[in-house]
This record gives C-alpha cells, structure tokens and sequence, in this order.
C-alpha cells in the first residue's frame, strides 16, 4: 500500500513537473514571437535599470505580454541580463530578445549633426542648439567657456572645429560633438601641415588655417580652390593687401545686412583686408579639407587678381589692368541671374 503511495505521489510530481515546464517553455517561446509595430518606437533605458525593472518597463510598453518571461529568461541566462543604458529604436518584427540582444550589445539609436563648410561658430552653436535628442550642456556658456573645457583656453573657437557629419546618443551632449569636430580638425590640419608644399608663407599651421578660412569663403566652384589659394599666396609673397571682400563680412559682424558699400571696405576692422597687412587674425569660417589642402599646395601661376563671373565661376588676371576690364565686364553690368556662388542644388544645407 505504501509503495503504490510512493508511485503515486511520483507519477504526480512527475505530471507537474512535465506540465510547469511546458509552461515555463511556452511562455518562453513568447520571446521569440515577432512583435506588430506600425511605426519604429523608441525604447529608453536610464541608468542603473535593472533586468527586472526593464522587464516590467517593457510589458507596460506593450514589447512582451508579461514580464515574467523576461525575468525567468534573465535567470536562465544571465549573460544576456547585463544590458547598457541608452536610447533604443525598436521596429516591426523584432521579438522581444532581438530588443534584449540590442540593449545588451549597446545597439543604441543614433542622430546625426552636420557641420557645413563655410560655416562660423555662431552657426555651429545654432545648429548644436538645435540638435534633437541631444543633451544641450553648453546653451549659456561663453564661446571662451566651451574652448577652456576643450583644452583650448584663450584660443579663439572660429574654425576650429572640422564640417562633417557626427553621429551622436542620446547618452551625448553638445560639448560630446564639439569635442570630435575639434580634434577631428586638429588631426586634419597636423596631417596636412606635416605634407605641406615648400616656400609657403605661413609661420604655423594655423596661419595656414585662416588662410584655409578664407578661400572656403571665396570658392564657389571646388575646382578653383588651388587657383584661388595661389592668387593669395603670390600676394602675400608680394606684400599685397589680400583685398577679400568675406573678410570685410566677416569683420562687420551684425552690421553687415547683404551688401559691402565703399564706406565699408575703407572702415577699419582688424579683419578688414582692404586695411590690413596679411592675414586676419583668426579664420572667418569652417574650411572643409580640400580649402586646407589648397592653401597648403596652391596652384602655380601668375594671377594676383580674380573676379566672379555671376555663375560661381571667377576670372583670373595677371595684371591690374587686365582685372579692371574683367571687373568692367563682370562687375559693372551684372546679369539678373548674377550670383557669386553656384545656385544651391535642392539637398544642399544651408546655415
């Protein structure tokens, strides 16, 4: 009687056993089922979140039914319970450990910045301010508070910080993109000063950088960038006045509203290069790789002058007669359609 007991109570336990694990086994399939989404939702995981508190989050958010599944799967495999803090893009068809395997792997969502050639600070720091999803640090402090942060105190921001696309976490602030822009541009400009071409008539890299600067600001058409540098280079090797009108812009700061007039090239500035000797004292833009290139291996010739032509083309002339006829030509009787710059294709940005 007490053995039938014993076999019964066995064939019981095992009957329970065989059906809590059928259970636990279904309910953990449930993991694997491909989840209904309409549209990408993003999914946050702030820091110190444990697995438990993640599997709950995820439940109340409709990824998984109930988060017991979760939890148990956290138990039975720990490894995949260390998940990283971020922000998490999650799209239709993903099952619930496709997203636990996203946020064990750190597969946080990503935004990007795009920093245009020919930009200032200013438009740097509107643009920063912008910037969705991104911790904005640096909205009231100085440009001198940001450059002392980045290593760089009493140092002028202006053209410091390489234009490229930087992608970005939710995890990063503002200064976290400023810093890549800023060492990305001190790596460049060091690679391309270390190949510079010889007689060059800068003392520093960073002569070379506002020189950089300035024919960015000038190049409407890519090509141009080496003949522009060497109209610039042969001048300063002459002793010539640079007489470049985005200098004069860039010296005006808020005054300037879209037009230079003759009481603005003879008024004084320290970047004014109708007044001045060689080069403003800090660039005027940010100057994309090829400028930098270019005002380092400017192009050979004999121009000293050059005009726009209206099309974003210029003129270049080796004599100041020859220049005026140009300016005559191109200046003086300007088409309707006149631009000093290419006109914007649809995808291009503007600051």
């Amino acid at each position: 009687m007490f053995r039938r007991l014993l076999v019964a109570l066995a064939c019981i336990l095992i009957l329970a056993l065989s059906g809590t694990s059928l259970w636990v086994w279904q309910g953990l399939k449930t993991l694997d089922a491909p989840i209904v989404l309409s549209e990408p939702e993003l999914f946050d995981v702030p820091n110190g979140m444990s697995f438990s508190q993640l599997a709950r989050k995820m439940q109340a958010q409709g990824f998984v039914e109930r988060s017991l599944w979760l939890r148990i799967h956290g138990r039975l495999f720990p490894d995949q319970a260390h998940i990283k803090a971020g922000e998490y893009e999650f799209s239709d068809g993903m099952s619930a450990l496709d997203m636990i395997r996203a946020m064990v792997d750190g597969d946080t969502k990503s935004w990007s910045m795009q920093f245009i050639e020919g930009w200032t600070f200013r438009d740097v720091r509107a643009a920063l301010a912008n910037g969705s999803r991104l911790r904005h640090l640096t909205t009231d402090w100085t440009d001198e508070q940001i450059m002392k942060e980045l290593g760089a105190e009493g140092e002028h921001p202006e053209g410091r910080f390489f234009p490229d696309t930087y992608l970005y976490h939710s995890q990063d602030s503002d200064l976290d993109v400023l810093r890549r822009a800023f060492d990305t541009m001190n790596r460049v400009l060091e690679q391309e000063w270390s190949e510079r071409a010889d007689g060059l008539p800068y003392d520093s890299a960073y002569e070379a950088l506002i020189m950089a600067s300035i024919v960015e600001r000038e190049t409407g058409v890519p090509s141009e960038r080496g003949a522009i540098a060497g109209v610039f280079v042969r001048r300063l090797d002459k002793g010539m006045r640079l007489q470049t009108d985005p200098t004069v812009i860039y010296g005006m700061g808020d005054n300037y509203t879209g037009r230079i007039t003759s009481r603005d090239l003879r008024r004084y500035t320290p970047y004014n290069t109708y007044r001045i000797n060689g080069l403003p004292p800090t660039p005027i833009a940010l100057p994309g790789r090829e400028a930098i290139h270019a005002a380092l291996h400017p192009a050979d010739g004999q121009a000293l002058y050059f005009v726009a032509r209206g099309d974003g083309s210029h003129k270049f002339s080796n004599s100041l007669s020859e220049h005026q006829q140009a300016v005559r030509q191109y200046q003086l009787n300007r088409r309707e359609d006149y631009r000093s710059s290419p006109a914007p294709s649809t995808s291009e940005v503007q600051p």
